[in-house]
């Protein structure tokens, strides 16, 4: 017998459920905490499946809202439904599956999905079979609601349909390929949607229909549905990602076929078939099979980057001014804190400009951010990321292609095309940037030129565009181009369009990076500038004006510690940081900012030091406080946000680099030290990558304070060198190799903690380069303040120590690594004999070794020549590289 609501109870849910559509937010909360109490009732979910699938006196909306909520209480609690209404819902649901309402068939198909995806799908044997004979209904609504249900359970169960072992997909694949010739777009839409589901993880039944797949693909090529056209676009491109070898016979009509559908009239199709181009750019094929097509293709690329109408209607491209606007809250993107400081020693190789590892973040560099109140991705962005790929993967041989293109572009009258065609200039930079070389003579001072364009959205692009070459102005001789593309790039520091504001600041902090001390000559008025915008700026851009602030402080370093540059700068970040409270997120990119600046100003810092450094012990401790509260009681208390705490330890870490043994006084008074030790044992491992980063600086600049703790803080780095975790164990082995140096003998106690783990890091196959020359940086001082307790061990790790340190710029930190295994190698000769010729490699890569260091080489290199012999040395000497073989005899006469 089936079930019948109570009318009473029925009509109070109806009234609920048209309340829950009140615009009014006190209503729906009242609402929400009556439908909440109504689920502790067993019966409450049929009332709701019932108005989904059988009140079709009540209007659609109210229907499908039941349907949703059903949903969510389906996702909650459906192991706890009784056995009678989970039945209940799935029967009600099937037979609803073909509602003429569209809106209630896809509700239906929601609330099947959502059931199969709870695990249900193996204990509802019923309901592939039943969706898959609809499928062959005479009636368009059951068809149509069937495939809904079906491409939802494929999008959501896919490994389960991959996986179940009665291979439910050999019957569905080859149902679904029927279903590409119907008369209806809806459903050769959701046909092909579903075979899609399979692509990627080349699904076994897929494989083996493969050839058919393919013949009705090209059979929908110009179907007249957008939605069709999309699908298609969208199987193709992950068949290339997949199994290109099925494409390959026919890529010449595939790559012309996807030129044609990216300049579809509908964005949609264009975008997903723009997407070909990224991915062909990966595989080796890409130029053989592309090369023949460019002269067509980079014309639709470029033509795919100039802004719609719609696009500039969105990004109000017709306000020119709109610095005095105030930015709304939910226009500022929430930024992440990206530690600039925290990896700790970075060993700058023999003539090379920067650390042994790359540790930038990966974030997009398309110059297209100044697009944010469009979608993420459009045409416009793929496009020119397409043309920046296929640049790196053609190089100079685009240029015919290109060149004329710009040319024609970059002159029109028209400032849309003109914009699109600076955007397409900067897209080629990285790729073509030899072949671009000799135009840019000419082509800077006309980007330099575009800085005064009346349109904002031109400046803005050309303020990208110009980073992106601004290396080559940079080592160009006399400064010709670099000090006015600088001047040019401050005046658009302080646009009155907010949108070039953020371009130019950004573009700044390139130019910064590239030049260096190559700006020390301007930094006055590079300072008056900065300092002005902070006036000027709404709060979206004020956070890039302290990237671009603490950036300069990286690149310049103690040449902005002068008085006048000190009373310029530090009175607006001062006023910022006392306006800014405990909990406000926009302190992340000032403490960012005020990192870098105490690290480059040194003492010149102290006078602002005091507060800076008790806010930052202050929110370290609250993050602490907040972490154990909600520990002991997740319900009273939220999780803390640990990038206070993170940012925080960073800018000790600056002030400790910069004050060096001035921070001493501030340590004694505060209590950061238990606060380090709590920091250095938290799970989150970018927590412990900043302490111990500060941990290292702390026992540089005041061993004093840092000593009574080591033999409580020696257990905790000895358990973090796990090489798993790259930053946390290369900052805590350079920590280890800090304390060693300033302990001296009396760290003896601590070798067994710590030496065979340093060990095994350095002989590890694919350790990255930091961590490698880092790890034998400190064996090195292990050796140098405990030869007795490190030297039995030498032949374990020698010849990797030599390998890894042969590379590296002479320094304070490679001077103590290398006497470190000089007095190993007194004590223990025997073992550096198998790999002798490694450590006469090593001592070469010296340039200019202090003169006691050189006569300790000297010595070892005299003794070993005197142990074995004349001849016997002779004979070894004759394996060395020639190179080698000079250096050794110039410098050191063996």
């Amino acid at each position: 017998m089936g079930w019948n609501p109570d009318p009473d109870a029925l009509a109070q849910i109806l009234g609920l459920l048209r309340e829950s559509q009140s615009p009014d937010t006190i209503v729906q909360q009242s609402v929400q905490q009556k439908l909440e109490e109504l689920n502790k009732f067993t019966d409450f979910n049929k009332y709701l499946i019932y108005v989904l699938t059988k009140l079709t006196s009540e209007d659609e909306p109210t229907r499908s809202l039941s349907g949703l909520i059903l949903k969510n209480n389906v996702k909650a609690h459906f192991h706890q439904f009784p056995p009678d209404v989970a039945q209940f819902i799935k029967s009600e649901c099937l037979c609803a599956v073909g509602d003429p309402s569209p809106l209630i068939r896809a509700t239906v198909g929601i609330l099947i999905t959502t059931t199969a995806s709870k695990g249900e799908l193996s204990t509802w044997p019923e309901l592939l079979p039943r969706l898959c004979e609809m499928l062959d209904s005479p009636d368009y609504n059951v068809c149509e609601g069937a495939f809904g249900a079906l491409q939802k359970i494929c999008e959501d169960s896919a490994e389960f349909l991959e996986k179940s072992h009665d291979r439910p997909l050999d019957a569905l694949i080859p149902k679904f390929l029927q279903f590409f010739k119907h008369t209806s777009s809806k459903i050769r839409s959701h046909a092909i949607a579903c075979v899609n589901q399979f692509i990627i993880s080349k699904t076994q039944a897929l494989m083996a229909n493969i050839d058919p797949f393919l013949q009705n693909l090209f059979h929908l090529a110009m179907d007249d549905d957008p939605e069709v056209r999309k699908n298609v676009c969208r199987a193709l491109v992950m068949l290339l990602d997949a199994h290109i070898s099925s494409l390959i016979p026919h890529m010449h009509n595939i790559i012309e076929y996807m030129m044609i559908r990216t300049q579809d009239p509908d964005e949609n199709v264009a975008l997903e078939a723009c997407e070909f181009w990224l991915s062909l750019a990966e595989h080796p094929i890409c130029k053989e099979a592309l090369k023949p097509h460019l002269p067509k293709l980079i014309p639709i690329l470029v033509r795919g980057m100039k802004y719609s109408e719609i696009d500039i209607i969105l990004l109000k491209g017709d306000v020119e001014e709109d610095e005095s606007v105030p930015d709304r809250t939910e226009d500022i993107k929430p930024r992440f804190h990206k530690s600039r400081h925290t990896i700790r020693h970075e060993p700058m190789e023999n003539g090379g400009s920067g650390g042994g590892e790359d540790f930038q973040d990966d974030e997009s560099d398309d110059g297209l951010d100044d697009d944010s109140s469009l979608s993420d991705w459009n045409l416009r962005k793929c496009s020119a990321a397409a043309l920046d790929v296929l640049a790196n993967v053609f190089r100079d041989e685009m240029l015919p292609v290109i060149l004329p293109i710009l040319k024609e572009t970059l002159f029109h009258q028209e400032w849309e095309i003109r914009e699109s065609g600076i955007l397409a200039l900067g897209a080629i930079a990285e790729g073509c940037m030899n072949g671009m070389t000799p135009h840019l003579t000419d082509l800077i001072p006309y980007l330099i030129n575009c800085l005064k364009d009346k349109k904002a959205l031109v400046r803005s692009i050309t303020c990208w565009t110009l980073s992106r070459y601004c290396h080559w102005a940079v080592v160009l001789p006399d400064h010709t181009y670099l000090k006015p593309l600088m001047y040019e790039l401050l005046k658009c520091v302080l646009d009155s369009n907010k949108r070039v504001q953020e371009a130019a600041c950004s573009a700044f902090a390139t130019l910064e990076e590239e030049a260096c001390t190559e700006l020390v000559p301007y930094l006055s008025d590079i300072l008056k500038t900065l300092v002005f915008a902070f006036r000027k700026y709404q709060a979206k851009n004020l956070l890039i004006l302290y990237d671009a602030i603490g950036t300069l402080a990286d690149s310049v370093g103690n040449y902005l510690n002068k008085d006048e540059y000190i009373q310029m700068l530090m009175p607006p970040l001062i006023e910022k940081w006392n306006v800014l409270k405990d909990e406000d997120k926009d302190l992340f990119p000032l403490l960012e900012c005020l990192s870098s600046v105490a690290t480059a100003l040194q003492s010149g810092f102290l006078p602002y030091c005091g507060p800076v450094y008790q806010r930052c012990v202050s929110l370290v401790e609250q993050t602490l406080n907040q972490t154990m509260a909600h520990a002991q009681n997740p319900e009273q208390f939220e999780a803390a946000d640990k990038d206070f705490m993170i940012v925080s330890l960073d800018l000790l870490s600056g002030l400790a680099e910069g004050l060096n043994g001035h921070v001493g006084q501030l340590v004694q008074q505060s209590n950061i030290m238990q606060l380090l030790y709590q920091a250095m044992q938290d799970p989150m491992p970018e927590v412990r990558q900043s302490s111990f980063a500060l941990l290292g600086d702390l026992t540089k600049a005041c061993f004093q304070n840092v000593a009574p703790c080591i033999s409580e803080f020696m257990p905790i780095l000895g358990q973090n060198l796990n090489p798993e975790l790259i930053s946390v164990c290369n900052n805590a082995t350079w920590a280890i190799g800090e304390i060693s140096v300033k302990l001296g003998p009396e760290m003896r106690v601590y070798i067994n903690l710590v030496l065979n783990d340093l060990i095994f890091i350095i002989n590890k196959p694919n350790t990255p380069k930091t961590l490698l020359e880092n790890t034998a940086i400190t064996i090195g001082r292990l050796g140098y303040v405990c030869p007795n307790e490190v030297a039995p061990l030498l032949q374990q790790f020698i010849r990797q120590w030599c390998i890894s340190l042969r590379n590296i710029r002479d320094n304070e930190e490679k001077d103590s690594a290398f006497r470190g295994v000089c007095n190993m190698i007194s004590v223990n000769p025997g073992g550096v004999v198998e790999d002798f010729i490694f450590f006469c490699d090593a001592i070469a890569s010296w340039i200019n070794p202090k003169q006691d260091l050189k006569e300790m080489f000297h010595k070892i290199l005299h003794c070993f020549k005197e142990q074995v012999g004349e001849e016997n040395w002779k004979r070894f000497t004759e394996q060395f590289p020639p190179p080698l073989k000079e250096r050794l005899s110039q410098q050191y006469a063996v």
